[in-house]
């Protein structure tokens, strides 16, 4: 069985390995390829290629995009990105920009609150993205939390008293971004979604409607039952499977790379079937254009 991984982080977002050290860990544990997965950036993805390239490793480039459904968050994977992406970098940079604006906007709560927490700070702790990871990294340096755990609960998260809400594109706009760059939109790790059965189905029926290629049905936190949920979702809607660890480095030290807590197996077939899935998807979009260009031809 060769094994993959199509769902990792680098210190170009929230990971503690650079994407050149990733892909050397990859082939020290002999996986057949990577994807680089970083959230709501592509920049750490020149590097994962040539160190790809280097180890023989099939480097996937990938992206993880937070995005909203109403109220609702959501995470996506773009697969198979190009390597000079357009459309998609252009929202990413505006995205960044406003994440800047929020983190200070969480450290002027959290000055409010006691905690005077400077922006150099924080970002002196970040090789790339600046998120709330590195916020809590460096409130937990000077002392103000004693875990991340306790950064995340009274602070920084969904209920804490400096969180502020991040601005995201709908999932919609984020699908069609994908596509547009020629890549796959995976729904990465429903379980997230806290919801089963008719309820499940319905939100996936859905997003598949709304152009989602795949879903992250084989993931570190999934319990056997929901493998087994996801997985007959993704043959009732037409759905391709991915999977993968989630991988961040220190920041989760008891996911590992292709093995999540050690339950994890993505053989490398599900990737064989997303670039069959790929490939059918251009082939759909060139004939597509051929019978625009037919329909816009004048008659004799």
């Amino acid at each position: 069985m060769s094994l993959i991984d199509l769902h990792t982080h680098s210190t170009a977002s929230d990971g503690s390995l650079s994407p050149g050290e990733l892909v050397d860990m990859a082939a020290k544990k002999g996986l057949a390829a990577l994807a680089l997965t970083d959230h709501d950036t592509l920049d750490g993805l020149p590097e994962a290629r040539a160190a790809g390239k280097a180890r023989n490793i099939d480097v996937i480039a990938g992206v993880e995009l937070s995005v909203a459904d109403g109220e609702r968050s959501v995470h996506l994977l773009g697969l198979f990105l190009p390597e000079r992406p357009g459309p998609l970098a252009e929202a990413l940079a505006y995205l960044r920009e406003r994440r800047h604006n929020r983190n200070r906007l969480i450290l002027d709560k959290l000055r409010a609150l006691g905690v005077p927490l400077e922006y150099k700070a924080v970002t002196a702790l970040a090789k790339g993205a600046v998120g709330r990871p590195h916020i809590a990294q460096a409130m937990l340096a000077m002392g103000a939390v004693t875990s991340f755990k306790e950064a995340f609960a009274r602070y920084l998260g969904a209920h804490g008293r400096a969180y502020v809400p991040k601005d995201k594109l709908t999932l919609e706009r984020a699908v069609a971004l994908i596509h547009d760059e020629g890549g796959l939109a995976a729904l990465a790790h429903p379980y997230m979604l806290g919801l089963a059965g008719a309820a499940l189905a319905e939100i996936v029926g859905r997003y598949r409607d709304a152009g989602l290629d795949a879903i992250e049905a084989l993931y570190t936190e999934h319990s056997q039952a929901q493998t087994l949920e996801y997985l007959a979702l993704s043959r009732r809607f037409g759905l391709a499977v991915t999977g993968g660890s989630d991988y961040h480095g220190a920041a989760k030290p008891d996911v590992e790379l292709g093995r999540g807590r050690g339950n994890l197996r993505v053989d490398i077939s599900v990737l064989d079937v997303l670039r069959a899935r790929l490939a059918r998807r251009a082939a759909g979009a060139a004939c597509g254009e051929e019978k625009a260009l037919d329909s816009e031809a004048p008659s004799e």
